[in-house]
Parts: C-alpha cells; structure tokens; sequence
C-alpha cells in the first residue's frame, strides 16, 4: 500500500530569511516510513521574492519543493494557488514565520488516523527574539488557546498557522478560501464552512508549532492595530450577523464603563479588556462600511 503524501503549503510576502529558515526546519521532519512530504510555496509578491529561496533550497536535494506565484496580493489568492499546485492526499499549512518541530507532520496524521477525524490543529505558541516587557508576559497577548488532544474544535477557534486535512475536502465547496478577506479571516471562513458540512476537525497538543515574535510586535500600538484589524474584517462572515451585532453593542459601553477600574487592577488587565473594546467597535465600524486599519503590520 503507496504511503499518503502530505503537501506542505507555505504562503510567503517578501520575508525570505524567514521562509529560508523554515524550509531548512522542515527538511528535517520525521516521516517514520509511514507518510511522505512535499513543499509548495506560493509568493504572494508580484516581485516574486521568494523564488530565488526555493531554487535554492531545491538545488540542495534536501526535499522537494515547488514554486508557484500569485501577484494579486491577496492571502486567501495565495492559498488558493498553493491548494492547487498540492499534490498530495492531505494538504498541511504553516505560516512563514513560524518553525515546527520534527515530529509536527508525524504527530498530526496520527492524530488524524486516532480520532478518526477530516483534518488536525495544532497549538501555536509564541517565540520570543528578544525578551518581551512584563506587561506582555504577565497579560499572555500571544498565547492561544490549547486542548487536550482529540477535543473536537469550533470554528471559531481554528486557523490555518498550524493544520493538516483531508486534500479531497476543498471540493466541496467552489473556493477553499475567499477573497473578500482580503488582510485575515479567510481562514475562520474556510473552516465554518467545512465544519457546516459536518467535517470534523480535532485537537493534536502533541503537534506544536512556534511563532517567531519579533520585538516590533511587542508594542502597545501592535497589538491595537491588530485588534482594529481583526474586527473590520468580522462583518464579512455571513453566519449570525444580527447576533453577534447585538453584542457588540452591548459590548461596547460595557468595555467603556469597566476601563478605568480595570486601570487600578493592572496594566496588562487594561490593555486586555481595550483590545476587546476596539474589536468590537471595530466590528460596529465596518458594518457601516468604516474600517480604521486595513493592512496587516508585519
């Protein structure tokens, strides 16, 4: 029986030390005899950044890799291509700046095979470059939230920084990911939509994955902007519109009124219940048609 092979998809915009680095990690994955990998690459960069990095890496005969470009920038495009140049029977990604260990790809089929399941998330958790102030530590900014392995996941909760799935499953659907989420989201969308279908999703603690955090990021005005980012783009899923509306608004004013004694309890309590206020005023923004940030900040 031929094993299955696992088409790791990369989406890259111009961060090539970062990819360089990753392809290196990834060359060193343990497949037990039991799986074999691939590598695609999509450049989101009409300047085509990246391909120099991957001919490279090619060149060295370390793993196989392919190449593909999408000049319209746009990461639900660039999904889009690397989903099909993939190969393989199960597609997996990670995103460029993050690193895996070498039993990543390993521990997620087996999870895959154990629950039974269409497709495994893993944990991504934060690697600092250089040590983060305290009120980032003690307020967890970068940590996400973990399961036990085998806990069937919400949409809510999964991304695509660390996931392995069925390939044959984006056929059910016209697009795997939309390009109306043009800066985030399309990855919550693309798993709502699959888990309305009734594919099942788990948990793999034992897979994780770690984001490289640079000190740019660990600043105030980051973790704002990335609140304002995330909420203008909420509007554009289609499911409980009104609802989740209705909660903004309640939201809101609540957020408002609890701030400055939120001040006396910490700084890292403040900024926490802020980010939630701006989330959701963000959300209320954008269903006028109003966004306040509209790019990711790398």
């Amino acid at each position: 029986m031929t094993s299955p092979h696992i088409s790791v998809c990369i989406c890259t915009f111009k961060r090539p030390q970062l990819l360089k680095s990753l392809l290196e990690k990834l060359q060193d994955q343990r497949t037990e005899g039991v799986f074999q990998f691939s590598i695609v690459v999509a450049d989101n960069d009409r300047e085509e950044s990246a391909r120099k990095v991957v001919e490279d890496f090619c060149a060295t005969g370390a793993a196989q890799a392919t190449y593909c470009a999408e000049p319209r920038q746009n990461i639900a495009l660039a999904r889009n291509r690397s989903v099909e140049c993939a190969e393989g029977d199960f597609i997996a990604f990670i995103d460029d700046d993050e690193f895996p260990g070498n039993d990543w790809l390993l521990n997620l089929l087996n999870a895959y095979r154990t629950y039974n399941a269409d497709g495994v998330l893993g944990p991504v958790k934060p690697h600092f470059e250089s040590a983060p102030p305290g009120w980032l530590t003690k307020g967890k900014f970068f940590e996400r939230p973990t399961h036990p392995s085998g806990y069937k996941m919400d949409w809510t909760e999964a991304r695509t920084g660390n996931v392995l799935f069925r390939k044959d499953i984006v056929k059910t659907v016209d697009v795997p990911f939309r390009s109306q989420f043009d800066t985030a989201g399309e990855d919550v969308d693309f798993f709502r939509r699959m888990m309305d279908q009734g594919f099942k999703f788990v948990w793999c603690d034992e897979a994780p994955v770690y984001e490289l955090v640079p000190a740019s990021r660990c600043t105030r005005s980051y973790l704002l902007r990335r609140a304002l980012l995330r909420g203008s783009n909420f509007h554009k899923h289609p499911a409980d519109k009104l609802k989740n509306t209705l909660k903004s608004l309640i939201a809101v004013p609540c957020y408002l009124v609890a701030l400055p004694f939120l001040l006396l309890a910490g700084q890292h309590l403040f900024l926490k219940y802020l980010i939630k206020l701006l989330d959701h005023s963000s959300r209320l923004l954008a269903f006028l048609g109003l966004s306040l940030v509209t790019q990711r900040q790398t």
